[in-house]
């Protein structure tokens, strides 16, 4: 394969993480009445589930600078959409609500790095074109 086809291929193959873990920012937003009901909890507790997600969120993004140092661009992606994995995981089997907000916390740690990863690549892979030509 050309360096074209492997550009795309990465590209397509970061649309569809950023993608998915975006959507999980806001999606669970609109379930929060739900929730409650389900869960039987209150207003500002159900709440965490949006506040922590952005907290955690907020916190990982500066660390990703040191771990994108660390570890090459294909470990960081993968660890992170795994992480990711594992937080969905988590969140979709939750039989209460700590376990509910455990997952979604576990879906902060790989949004929250995944999205300067995809940038920080993006950035890397059309700079070399740019100074290729």
């Amino acid at each position: 394969m050309d360096s074209k086809t492997n550009t795309r291929i990465i590209m397509i193959t970061f649309m569809f993480g950023a993608f998915f873990a975006i959507l999980n920012e806001t999606l669970l937003n609109i379930a929060l009445t739900e929730l409650m009901n389900v869960f039987d909890v209150d207003a500002p507790t159900v709440q965490w589930m949006a506040t922590g997600f952005m907290l955690v969120m907020g916190v990982l993004m500066p660390i990703s600078a040191l771990l994108i140092q660390w570890f090459t661009t294909r470990q960081m992606f993968i660890g992170v959409m795994t992480i990711f994995l594992i937080g969905t995981t988590i969140a979709a089997c939750a039989m209460n609500f700590p376990m509910l907000l455990t997952g979604r916390m576990v879906q902060a740690v790989g949004t929250g790095l995944l999205i300067p990863v995809i940038m920080n690549a993006l950035l890397f892979m059309y700079r070399l074109k740019f100074v290729e030509k």
